[in-house]
């Protein structure tokens, strides 16, 4: 199967979209404040965004809301050619436990994490459309460790079902997760060490001994 390009079917929309004059809405799921920083930097200059926050695979309600206070700081902190703004989702571990059941023992990258970017890509294809936006995306597709193959794939198939188009990204391509880096030190920026799950903080825990 051919590999396709992400980051060229996103500047095929970007281009098409500035041909026209438009500026479109767009709800970006976000899942950090480090992984947003780039993805903010890069697509405010074609995009009206909206970020959703909603992470209820983050299994700490300490970390969770300290990840939520950066993202809105780190908002707060940057200038955009156009508007940027905040939405909190729901915040339930359950739900997320209750989606990985069975697939604890998974590892890191397997069918758990398949499950957990579904459940946060359906809820974002749900905003998106309640909001009336364009497109929806998210930024886990810049983190080496994602594969973007995958995360595209189920917001290909969720843009077929909730009616909202769905912004294809790779965006650790063109040195995105290298800038993503330089702008969390920039802007001193929370970087944390596991994705958000138990199962992954268990993961990094064993790896650190």
């Amino acid at each position: 199967m051919n590999k396709i390009n992400y980051q060229k079917l996103l500047d095929q929309t970007i281009e098409e979209n500035s041909k026209n004059g438009v500026v479109p809405k767009l709800l970006l799921h976000a899942c950090c404040a480090p992984c947003s920083s780039y993805c903010l930097e890069y697509l405010s200059r074609y995009f009206e965004i909206i970020i959703f926050y909603y992470n209820p695979n983050i299994s700490f309600k300490e970390e969770y809301e300290y990840r939520l206070q950066e993202e809105k700081r780190l908002i707060s902190l940057m200038e955009f050619k156009n508007p940027v703004t905040i939405v909190d989702g729901e915040y339930n571990t359950q739900v997320f436990f209750k989606a990985v059941r069975g697939l604890e023992n998974e590892p890191e990258g397997g069918k758990r994490c398949e499950k957990c970017f579904a459940l946060r890509l359906e809820e974002s294809a749900v905003m998106a459309k309640k909001l009336d936006c364009d497109y929806f995306s998210t930024t886990l597709t810049i983190s080496p460790l994602k594969n973007a193959q995958v995360i595209n794939s189920i917001g290909e198939e969720l843009s077929k079902r909730y009616g909202v188009k769905w912004l294809f990204s790779d965006f650790k391509k063109q040195e995105g997760y290298k800038r993503s880096i330089v702008l969390s030190k920039k802007y001193d920026l929370y970087r944390q060490n596991y994705c958000g799950c138990v199962f992954s903080k268990n993961n990094s825990s064993k790896s650190d001994n």
